[in-house]
């Protein structure tokens, strides 16, 4: 019994923490790790929703995470390209300093002949997501990743669609340093294309 307890009692404490908001619909107060966060290319709308314009680069946490789960709202236009950068170290570019999952319209013609990884929820270079699970074009996601020692999971609209061990990538990637990371900000990669986000949540594990 005692095993027991203290086998609950380890796993309570690494879920023990709360979400906490990383947007308050009014400025950008958090972000900006790597410069002014007006001049990212981010816009702030109506309805606490951030917007992405043709300018759009990296926008980006003051702070840095190690393990956490973080919850977002996303919605596409048609051919809409950006990211989710993680352990991003604030330098280079987010895919290969830290890592970068896929936010991309996977229906777009011009996207047919991509590499599996560069779909949406991919890890990328790294991992590829299942596809079929986004939402038509003009609707809200609903997207989850947990990062967690060397655990990273992507869950879409309720169905996990990547998990990754950073410990097997290193062995079969060596080169992509950002994989051998366990902290940094995250921040998200823009690519000239307007894409919509809502309700920003962390919660520290």
């Amino acid at each position: 019994m005692k095993k027991l307890l203290i086998a609950v009692a380890c796993v309570s404490s690494v879920y023990a923490g709360e979400f906490v908001s990383l947007f308050n619909g009014k400025d950008f107060t958090g972000w900006g790790g790597a410069g002014k966060p007006e001049q990212s290319g981010y816009v702030i709308k109506e309805g606490g929703i951030i917007e992405s314009t043709k300018k759009c680069r990296f926008l980006i946490t003051e702070k840095e995470y190690s393990n956490y789960v973080f919850e977002f709202e996303f919605k596409l236009t048609a051919g809409a390209n950006n990211g989710l950068g993680i352990h991003y170290p604030g330098k280079g570019d987010p895919a290969y300093t830290g890592m970068e999952i896929q936010i991309l319209d996977n229906t777009h013609p011009k996207y047919a002949k991509l590499k599996d990884y560069q779909f949406h929820g991919g890890l990328y270079t790294l991992v590829a997501a299942k596809k079929g699970h986004l939402k038509p074009v003009g609707e809200w996601n609903k997207e989850i990743v947990t990062v967690n020692g060397p655990n990273v999971k992507v869950e879409l609209n309720g169905v996990v669609i990547m998990e990754a061990n950073l410990d097997e990538v290193n062995k079969s990637k060596p080169k992509h340093n950002g994989a051998k990371r366990r902290k940094g900000h995250l921040c998200f990669c823009g690519h000239g294309a307007i894409i919509s986000l809502k309700n920003l949540r962390i919660k520290e594990l």
